[in-house]
Protein backbone atom coordinates (compact mmCIF):
# COMPACT_ATOMS: atom_id res chain seq x y z
CA UNK A 1 0.00 0.00 0.00
CA UNK A 2 2.88 2.19 0.98
CA UNK A 3 4.52 1.38 -1.95
CA UNK A 4 1.47 2.43 -4.35
CA UNK A 5 1.46 5.68 -2.40
CA UNK A 6 4.69 6.50 -3.36
CA UNK A 7 4.65 6.06 -6.80
CA UNK A 8 1.25 7.45 -7.34
CA UNK A 9 2.59 10.65 -5.46
CA UNK A 10 6.11 10.74 -7.48
CA UNK A 11 4.51 10.46 -10.90
CA UNK A 12 1.59 13.05 -9.83
CA UNK A 13 4.44 15.43 -8.86
CA UNK A 14 6.77 14.96 -11.66
CA UNK A 15 3.44 15.79 -14.30
CA UNK A 16 3.31 18.86 -12.13
CA UNK A 17 0.16 18.15 -10.51
CA UNK A 18 0.76 19.34 -6.99
CA UNK A 19 -2.30 19.19 -5.34
CA UNK A 20 -3.45 15.60 -6.12
CA UNK A 21 -0.21 14.45 -5.21
CA UNK A 22 -0.93 16.51 -1.90
CA UNK A 23 -4.48 15.01 -1.46
CA UNK A 24 -2.83 11.19 -2.35
CA UNK A 25 -0.25 11.77 0.67
CA UNK A 26 -2.65 13.47 3.47
CA UNK A 27 -5.17 10.74 2.41
CA UNK A 28 -3.12 8.18 3.69
CA UNK A 29 -3.61 9.94 7.23
CA UNK A 30 -6.79 8.85 7.25
CA UNK A 31 -6.73 5.41 6.46
CA UNK A 32 -3.49 4.22 7.96
CA UNK A 33 -2.55 6.93 10.55
CA UNK A 34 0.14 9.92 11.13
CA UNK A 35 3.01 7.58 11.25
CA UNK A 36 2.47 6.03 7.50
CA UNK A 37 2.40 9.40 6.09
CA UNK A 38 5.74 9.87 7.93
CA UNK A 39 7.53 6.89 6.34
CA UNK A 40 6.10 7.71 2.88
CA UNK A 41 7.89 11.17 2.99
CA UNK A 42 10.64 9.24 3.89
CA UNK A 43 10.60 7.26 0.81
CA UNK A 44 9.85 10.28 -1.62
CA UNK A 45 12.98 11.89 -3.46
CA UNK A 46 13.69 15.32 -1.06
CA UNK A 47 13.07 16.90 -5.01
CA UNK A 48 9.67 16.12 -5.07
CA UNK A 49 8.45 16.54 -1.53
CA UNK A 50 10.31 20.02 -2.25
CA UNK A 51 8.30 20.87 -5.31
CA UNK A 52 4.67 19.80 -2.97
CA UNK A 53 5.71 21.97 0.11
CA UNK A 54 7.17 24.72 -1.67
CA UNK A 55 3.70 25.38 -3.74
CA UNK A 56 1.64 24.86 -0.47
CA UNK A 57 0.27 28.29 0.92
CA UNK A 58 2.57 28.65 4.48
CA UNK A 59 -0.10 30.66 5.76
CA UNK A 60 -2.25 27.86 6.02
CA UNK A 61 -1.83 24.67 7.71
CA UNK A 62 -0.50 21.19 5.91
CA UNK A 63 -0.69 17.95 6.84
CA UNK A 64 2.69 17.99 5.59
CA UNK A 65 4.00 20.64 7.10
CA UNK A 66 2.73 19.30 10.38
CA UNK A 67 4.04 15.82 10.26
CA UNK A 68 7.50 16.32 8.26
CA UNK A 69 10.39 15.35 10.65
CA UNK A 70 13.12 17.92 11.32
CA UNK A 71 15.39 15.13 9.32
CA UNK A 72 12.67 15.21 6.28
CA UNK A 73 12.92 18.93 6.11
CA UNK A 74 16.02 19.48 6.22
CA UNK A 75 17.02 17.44 3.73
CA UNK A 76 13.95 19.31 2.02
CA UNK A 77 14.68 23.23 2.57
CA UNK A 78 18.95 23.04 1.55
CA UNK A 79 17.58 21.77 -1.64
CA UNK A 80 15.50 25.19 -1.90
CA UNK A 81 18.91 26.98 -3.52
CA UNK A 82 18.22 24.92 -6.75
CA UNK A 83 15.44 26.99 -7.64
CA UNK A 84 17.73 30.01 -7.78
CA UNK A 85 14.68 32.59 -5.80
CA UNK A 86 16.68 36.07 -5.11
CA UNK A 87 13.95 36.87 -2.88
CA UNK A 88 13.93 34.18 -0.60
CA UNK A 89 10.60 34.28 0.04
CA UNK A 90 9.40 30.64 -0.64
CA UNK A 91 12.06 30.07 1.85
CA UNK A 92 10.78 32.14 4.54
CA UNK A 93 7.72 31.19 4.08
CA UNK A 94 8.41 27.25 4.23
CA UNK A 95 10.84 27.43 7.11
CA UNK A 96 8.51 29.62 9.01
CA UNK A 97 5.63 27.30 8.79
CA UNK A 98 7.02 23.89 9.46
CA UNK A 99 9.97 25.67 12.17
CA UNK A 100 7.40 27.26 14.41
CA UNK A 101 4.38 24.85 14.10
CA UNK A 102 3.19 24.73 17.72
CA UNK A 103 4.10 21.71 18.84
CA UNK A 104 7.78 21.56 16.88
CA UNK A 105 11.13 21.83 18.74
CA UNK A 106 12.83 25.05 16.24
CA UNK A 107 15.80 23.73 17.38
CA UNK A 108 15.69 20.35 16.56
CA UNK A 109 15.08 21.81 12.70
CA UNK A 110 18.29 24.10 13.53
CA UNK A 111 20.36 21.11 14.05
CA UNK A 112 19.68 18.94 11.44
CA UNK A 113 19.49 21.75 8.83
CA UNK A 114 23.06 22.85 9.99
CA UNK A 115 24.61 19.01 9.82
CA UNK A 116 23.76 18.52 6.03
CA UNK A 117 25.15 20.67 3.34
CA UNK A 118 25.09 24.00 2.28
CA UNK A 119 22.68 23.92 5.60
CA UNK A 120 24.41 26.86 7.16
CA UNK A 121 23.73 28.83 3.67
CA UNK A 122 20.52 27.91 4.24
CA UNK A 123 20.45 29.86 7.23
CA UNK A 124 22.05 32.81 5.60
CA UNK A 125 19.78 32.87 2.58
CA UNK A 126 16.59 33.16 4.82
CA UNK A 127 18.04 36.24 6.74
CA UNK A 128 19.78 37.59 3.45
CA UNK A 129 17.39 40.24 3.14
CA UNK A 130 17.77 41.34 6.69
CA UNK A 131 21.54 41.08 6.91
CA UNK A 132 21.79 44.68 7.69
CA UNK A 133 19.99 44.65 10.71
CA UNK A 134 21.35 41.02 11.72
CA UNK A 135 24.44 42.13 11.20
CA UNK A 136 24.46 45.89 11.91
CA UNK A 137 23.84 47.94 14.91
CA UNK A 138 19.99 47.96 14.28
CA UNK A 139 19.49 44.69 16.12
CA UNK A 140 22.36 44.71 18.57
CA UNK A 141 19.39 44.10 21.53
CA UNK A 142 20.10 40.37 20.59
CA UNK A 143 23.53 40.62 21.90
CA UNK A 144 22.10 40.89 25.27
CA UNK A 145 20.89 38.52 27.58
CA UNK A 146 17.91 40.89 28.95
CA UNK A 147 15.76 39.81 25.76
CA UNK A 148 13.78 36.36 26.15
CA UNK A 149 12.10 34.29 23.21
CA UNK A 150 8.58 35.10 23.93
CA UNK A 151 9.78 39.32 23.75
CA UNK A 152 11.15 38.37 20.69
CA UNK A 153 8.92 36.14 19.08
CA UNK A 154 7.30 36.80 15.69
CA UNK A 155 7.49 33.48 14.14
CA UNK A 156 9.73 34.78 11.48
CA UNK A 157 13.35 36.35 11.10
CA UNK A 158 13.76 37.86 14.47
CA UNK A 159 13.07 34.84 16.47
CA UNK A 160 14.99 32.79 14.42
CA UNK A 161 17.88 34.94 14.71
CA UNK A 162 17.22 34.90 18.46
CA UNK A 163 17.59 30.75 18.57
CA UNK A 164 20.84 31.18 16.98
CA UNK A 165 22.19 33.84 18.73
CA UNK A 166 21.38 32.57 22.21
CA UNK A 167 20.62 28.69 21.82
CA UNK A 168 23.06 27.78 18.80
CA UNK A 169 25.91 30.35 19.11
CA UNK A 170 28.33 28.23 17.19
CA UNK A 171 25.73 28.39 14.26
CA UNK A 172 25.16 31.77 14.13
CA UNK A 173 29.27 32.56 14.15
CA UNK A 174 29.38 30.97 10.98
CA UNK A 175 26.11 32.44 9.41
CA UNK A 176 26.77 35.67 10.64
CA UNK A 177 29.78 35.36 8.31
CA UNK A 178 28.08 34.11 5.67
CA UNK A 179 25.65 37.10 5.68
CA UNK A 180 28.25 40.21 5.88
CA UNK A 181 30.01 38.10 2.76
CA UNK A 182 26.67 38.54 0.88
CA UNK A 183 26.27 42.29 2.09
CA UNK A 184 30.05 42.60 0.89
CA UNK A 185 28.56 41.24 -2.43
CA UNK A 186 26.08 44.07 -2.88
CA UNK A 187 28.87 46.87 -2.04
CA UNK A 188 31.59 45.59 -4.78
CA UNK A 189 29.39 46.17 -7.80
CA UNK A 190 28.36 49.51 -6.83
CA UNK A 191 32.11 50.40 -6.13
CA UNK A 192 33.40 48.74 -9.25
CA UNK A 193 30.47 50.78 -11.05
CA UNK A 194 31.35 54.16 -9.47
CA UNK A 195 35.23 53.58 -10.59
CA UNK A 196 34.48 52.74 -13.98
CA UNK A 197 32.33 56.31 -14.05
CA UNK A 198 35.36 57.96 -12.91
CA UNK A 199 37.69 55.93 -15.31
CA UNK A 200 35.89 56.71 -18.11
CA UNK A 201 35.51 60.56 -17.26
CA UNK A 202 39.46 60.83 -16.72
CA UNK A 203 39.89 59.30 -20.04
CA UNK A 204 37.77 61.43 -22.10
CA UNK A 205 39.99 63.64 -24.09
CA UNK A 206 39.33 67.13 -25.54
CA UNK A 207 37.78 66.33 -28.74
CA UNK A 208 40.51 67.18 -32.01
CA UNK A 209 40.15 70.18 -33.81
CA UNK A 210 40.96 70.53 -37.40
CA UNK A 211 43.61 72.49 -38.52
CA UNK A 212 41.34 75.10 -40.16
CA UNK A 213 39.46 75.69 -36.35
CA UNK A 214 43.15 75.73 -34.97
CA UNK A 215 44.02 78.62 -37.38
CA UNK A 216 40.77 80.46 -36.81
CA UNK A 217 41.27 80.09 -33.31
CA UNK A 218 44.94 81.36 -33.52
CA UNK A 219 43.47 84.04 -35.26
CA UNK A 220 41.14 85.24 -33.12
CA UNK A 221 43.82 85.80 -30.50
Amino acid sequence: MTHLVVVEATNLIQSGDIVRAEAVLTALVETEGDNALIEVLDDIPSKDLLAVIREYDSSKQSLLNLLITPEQFARVVVLERLYKDMSHEQLRGMMNSVIFREDADASEFIEAIAELEFGYETFADYLSDRAEEVVGETFAALDTEDISRSEISDHDWKELTWLLRHEHSDIYNIVLVLLKAKLQERVIPEVALTGEEDEAIENTTPEEKTPKEEEDEDSAI
